[in-house]
């Protein structure tokens, strides 16, 4: 089987000014320096170049929130891969449903983000995850696959090798509640199996696949010891020096 390292990103959503982003990061560095995880940090745009400079030298990826998938053009407040990569962003994570539900993104947006930021020479961070109703009305695995098939369009088994899902269940979304251990595994390996039928079991045994949704240090352990969980995309906590060092070292 392959080996898939753990990865323990934090998503800031819309936190930390660029002052406050860059003493975080002068922080964080020597509590995980010697981290066996892959540490990345989402930042908001604006915090980018201080938290990349703040990095340097260290183990801390850095991942945008967003990214238009155009070149260039008439998309005034929009962001390009050319942009971003310029910068030095690793990451970027695309399909947030907090996207979905506030700005319209849909999963064909999510599908020419994925291509773009792949052709930049990045790594997208592809969230997907039911809402309450789906979950209750028992199709959050025919949703779940829905979303990756259209995401995932197009893409090469290379390609899809090297990026990042993550399953974010929204109903346990910044609502305190959390899947269970069980049922964050039960959906992750359903997006395993997903890749296997369709680009083979090699390109899913590399793909990592990450739990969000109220990951934090009391849970991070238990989650990420389970087959088919490679790590977390981490809100809340991962604005807290404290608790994001505990999960990055949970693995």
């Amino acid at each position: 089987m392959a080996e898939r390292r753990i990865m323990a990103a934090g998503n800031w959503k819309m936190n930390k000014t660029p002052a406050e982003a860059k003493a975080f990061v002068e922080g964080l560095k020597g509590l995980v320096a010697d981290a066996k995880s892959e540490v990345v940090v989402g930042v908001p745009f604006v915090c980018i170049p201080a938290v990349v400079e703040a990095a340097k030298g260290s183990n801390i990826k850095v991942a945008a929130q967003n990214v238009h998938w155009e070149a260039n053009g008439a998309y005034t407040g929009e962001v390009s891969c050319a942009m971003l990569k310029e910068l030095n962003v690793d990451y970027v994570i695309i399909g947030h449903s907090e996207r979905r539900e506030y700005f319209g993104e849909t999963d064909e947006m999510v599908n020419k983000k994925a291509r773009a930021i792949l052709d930049a020479g990045m790594i997208p961070i592809i969230c997907c995850g039911e809402s309450l109703t789906q979950r209750e009305q028992g199709v959050t695995a025919e949703h779940v696959r829905y979303q990756i098939k259209i995401a995932l369009l197009g893409l090469s088994a290379e390609e899809v090798s090297r990026l990042v899902i993550a399953y974010e269940p929204i109903w346990a979304i910044g609502t305190g509640k959390t899947a269970t251990t069980e049922q964050a595994e039960e959906v992750c390996a359903i997006i395993r199996k997903l890749i296997a039928e369709l680009y083979g079991n090699d390109v899913a045994e590399r793909t990592r696949i990450l739990y969000g949704g109220s990951v934090k240090a009391s849970n991070a352990a238990e989650l990420f010891a389970m087959p088919n969980i490679d790590g977390g995309l981490v809100g809340g906590a991962s604005l807290k020096l404290d608790e994001f060092e505990k999960i990055v070292k949970a693995c």
